[in-house]
C-alpha cells in the first residue's frame, strides 16, 4: 500500500505555520482516516464521465464524422480508454502519497504563486465544461416535459425556447444544491448514477433490436462506413480519433489528483481506473454504436442524419413513460460526472487564488454563476463550432499543463515532494523559484499551447487536429525536461545563490 499523510504528521509536512495566501483547510493535505475511496468509487467516476449525455454524444458524432469504417472508430475509442488509463495514474499517483488536491501539487513545477495561473486555466476549462454539460442534462428534462405537454410551441430565446429555460434553470439549481450537500452525498449519488444509466441504456437497446430485428447488424455495418477516406489519410482519422477523446478526458486527467487524494491505496485507484476506463468504455460505446444505428433504421426510417444525442432517440420511441425514465437516468449521470470533473476542481482551483477569501464553498458558488452563463449560450454561439473542434480546443489549452506537471514530478523532482514548501512563500523554499514563479515552466507551457491550439485552428494543419492534446503534452513536457536541466549547476560549479531555488533536485 502506498504510504499516506496520517493525521498526527499534519504538522510536520505542513509546517507549523503555512503562509495564509497559500493554505486553507480544503487544500491542506488529507490525512489517511479521511480518504475513503476504494475502486468501486474511481469506477463510478469514470462511468459517469463516459455516459454523460456529452459523452455519448461526442461517440456517436465520431462515428459519424471520422470518415472510416465504425469498427475502427470504436478501436480507437478503446485504444483512447487505454491510454487515458495510463495518462491519470501518472497524475493520481503523487496526490494518494501527499494528500494535496492538483492546484496544490502545481506549485512544485510552476512555482508557489506561479501555480495560480495554470489552476486559472484549468478553473476556466472546467467552467466552459460545467456550462455545457449543464445544457445537456437539461435537454433531458426539457424532453420529458416537451413528452408530458405534447410539445407545445413557444417563444425562442438565444436558441432555447420557455421549456429549455425552464429545464435549464431547474438542473443548474439542483447541482448546486447536491454540491452543497458535501462530497459523501455526491459519492452515494455517483454510485447510484453509474449503474442506473447501463440499466436504461441497454433497456433502450433491448427495446430498439427487438424492432429492427436482422437489419441492425447490417445497419451497424454500412451506416458508419464512409470510402472517402483511405490509405493514410484512414491512419490519420484512426488516431485521431484517438487524441479526440484523449481530448474529452483532459479536464479530468490534469486533476485527477483532486480524486486520487481520497483513495485508500494506489493499487484501489488503480484497479478502479482499469474498470472504469478502458472496460467500461468498451461496453458503452458498444450500446452507443448499436443504439444509435438501430435508431436509425427503427426511429427515423433511414432518413435524414443519425442522431447522435441519446435523449432525442428516445424521444421518438413515443412512449411518454420510457421517456421520463430515460430522461431522469440520463440527467442523474451527467449531473454527477458534471459534480465531480467539472464543478468541484474549478472550485478548488478559485480557492487556491485567494484561500482566505475564497473558500472551497465560495469557490462553487462562482463556478455555477459563471457555468450558468457559458451553458446558457450554447446553443447560440458556442456549439456553431462543432462539439469535436470544442473538445479539442479545450483539450489543447489544458495539455502543456499535464506535461510539465508529470515531467516535473517523475523528472525534476524524482517522486520526491516536500509538502511543507508547497505551503511556504520561504526564499529558501524549494518552490519559491523567482518571487514564486517558476518563469521556464511558464514559457514551456506558453510555447507549447501554441502549437496545440494552432494544430485544432489552422486550416494547413487540420490534419493534425484530433492530436492537439498529446503534441501540447509532449512537447510541453521536452521544454520544461530541457528548460530545468539547463539550469542544473554542473559538476565542480556552482550555482548562483539567488537562483538556487530553481533547481529543486540540487537541494
Amino acid at each position: 500500500m502506498t504510504s499516506t499523510l496520517p493525521s498526527s504528521d499534519f504538522d510536520t509536512h505542513v509546517g507549523s505555520d503555512p503562509h495564509p495566501s497559500l493554505f486553507n483547510d480544503d487544500l491542506a493535505p488529507l490525512p489517511e482516516e479521511k480518504r475513503r475511496w476504494g475502486a468501486f468509487e474511481f469506477f463510478n467516476v469514470w462511468t459517469n464521465d463516459v455516459q454523460s449525455l456529452a459523452g455519448y454524444t461526442l461517440a456517436a458524432s465520431l462515428f459519424i464524422t471520422a470518415g472510416i469504417n465504425g469498427w475502427f472508430v470504436f478501436a480507437a475509442i478503446i485504444l483512447a480508454g487505454v491510454f487515458v488509463n495510463f495518462l491519470v495514474n501518472l497524475t493520481g499517483k503523487p496526490s494518494v502519497k501527499y494528500g494535496v488536491p492538483y492546484a496544490v501539487m502545481a506549485r512544485s513545477s510552476i512555482g508557489v504563486r506561479g501555480a495560480q495561473l495554470p489552476a486559472l486555466v484549468r478553473g476556466i476549462v472546467a467552467i466552459f465544461w460545467y456550462g455545457a454539460q449543464t445544457y445537456f442534462a437539461s435537454t433531458a428534462v426539457a424532453l420529458a416535459l416537451d413528452a408530458i405537454l405534447s410539445d407545445p410551441k413557444l417563444p425562442v430565446f438565444l436558441g432555447m425556447d420557455v421549456i429549455d429555460w425552464v429545464s435549464y434553470v431547474f438542473v443548474a439549481a439542483l447541482q448546486v444544491v447536491l454540491f452543497l450537500k458535501g462530497i459523501t452525498w455526491i459519492e452515494r449519488f455517483l454510485n447510484f448514477a453509474g449503474p442506473a444509466v447501463y440499466i436504461v441504456m441497454i433497456g433502450l437497446l433491448v427495446a430498439i433490436w427487438v424492432q429492427a430485428g436482422d437489419r441492425l447488424l447490417p445497419a451497424v455495418g454500412s451506416i458508419f462506413s464512409n470510402a472517402t477516406v483511405e490509405g493514410w489519410g484512414a491512419v490519420a482519422a484512426f488516431f485521431g480519433v484517438i487524441g479526440t477523446m484523449i481530448a474529452y478526458f483532459s479536464a479530468v486527467i490534469i486533476n485527477f489528483g483532486d480524486f486520487a487524494r481520497y483513495s485508500k491505496s494506489e493499487k484501489s485507484m488503480k484497479r478502479g481506473n482499469f474498470l472504469g476506463l478502458p472496460v467500461s468504455l468498451a461496453f458503452f460505446t458498444f450500446l452507443s454504436l448499436f443504439t444509435t444505428a438501430g435508431a436509425y433504421i427503427v426511429l427515423q426510417g433511414g432518413e435524414g442524419e443519425p442522431l447522435t444525442n441519446p435523449a432525442e432517440i428516445v424521444g421518438l420511441v413515443g412512449n411518454v413513460f420510457l421517456t421520463i425514465i430515460a430522461a431522469i437516468t440520463f440527467v442523474i449521470a451527467t449531473i454527477g460526472i458534471n459534480l465531480v470533473a467539472n464543478f468541484i476542481p474549478p472550485a478548488y482551483d478559485l480557492s487556491n487564488l485567494a484561500p482566505q477569501r475564497i473558500s472551497f464553498q465560495t469557490g462553487g458558488y462562482l463556478t455555477a454563476a459563471l457555468g450558468f452563463i457559458v451553458g446558457g449560450l450554447w446553443v447560440a454561439t458556442i456549439s456553431q463550432i462543432g462539439l469535436p473542434m470544442f473538445v479539442d480546443t479545450l483539450g489543447a489549452i489544458l495539455a502543456p499543463l499535464y506535461g510539465v506537471l508529470v515531467a516535473d514530478y517523475y523528472i525534476v523532482q524524482r517522486r520526491s515532494i516536500k509538502v511543507a514548501d508547497l505551503f511556504s512563500m520561504s526564499k529558501s523554499g524549494r518552490y519559491f523559484y523567482q518571487r514564486g514563479w517558476n518563469t521556464r515552466a511558464l514559457i514551456a507551457i506558453g510555447v507549447a499551447a501554441v502549437f496545440s491550439i494552432s494544430a485544432v485552428w489552422i486550416p494547413a494543419l487540420t490534419a493534425l487536429s484530433g492530436f492537439a492534446w498529446v503534441i501540447g503534452a509532449v512537447i510541453g513536457a521536452v521544454l520544461y525536461i530541457a528548460a530545468m536541466w539547463s539550469y542544473r549547476s554542473k559538476p565542480g560549479e556552482s550555482v548562483d545563490e539567488e537562483l538556487a531555488p530553481q533547481v529543486p533536485v540540487v537541494a
